[in-house]
């Protein structure tokens, strides 16, 4: 996993709970890395995992709803290192129906090795949007995340619903109709 989203997760985990929160979770964690992380590095996603399942324990916060609260704070970062990204669209519709065919390409040109989740768009219309999200990580509660922000960027809502189609979460439906 990239270190990008090692280093802003525990900005978030500062900004949202403190220094001490974040000291505390790295020692808790036993990191082969010891909680020292660059952008540009390659770290283990087990690392990201106990991360989470201790800041989950130390705030009484579901890993989903951290997971939902990171990826709301990862798109800002997102929109503001790599705008290009995603001003190139004018509709929230046309952004996330082209993740897998346009963003993750672009991603991968910045970050060659980068592990990324695949979406496969199964249908399209103006309002509408069905894919299947698959990824042996299960961050589908992430990708569902960024997708709420997408939204709010082009101000505009949309009701998103996810089926588990495996029940480890490594492939999830996403329906989302735009309002």
């Amino acid at each position: 996993m990239k270190g990008i989203v090692f280093t802003e997760f525990l900005e978030l985990v500062e900004d949202k709970f403190g220094l001490a929160t974040v000291d505390k979770i790295i020692e808790q964690s036993k990191l082969a890395s010891g909680g020292i992380y660059t952008s540009v590095g390659t770290y283990d996603f087990s690392e990201m995992l106990s991360l989470l399942t201790h800041l989950s324990e130390h705030t009484n916060i579901s890993i989903d709803d951290l997971l939902l609260t990171y990826a709301e704070h990862f798109f800002g970062v997102l929109a503001a290192s790599y705008p290009g990204l995603i001003d190139k669209y004018e509709d929230p519709i046309e952004l996330l129906s082209s993740i897998e065919n346009h963003i993750h390409i672009e991603v991968q040109k910045i970050y060659p090795d980068a592990e990324l989740p695949t979406f496969e768009v199964l249908e399209k219309t103006p309002t509408t949007l069905i894919m299947i999200y698959k990824s042996s990580r299960a961050m589908y509660n992430f990708g569902l995340g960024l997708m709420n922000k997408t939204f709010d960027h082009y101000n505009s809502t949309a009701t998103i619903l996810l089926e588990k189609i495996k029940d480890d979460g490594t492939e999830v439906k996403f329906s989302i109709t735009k309002h």
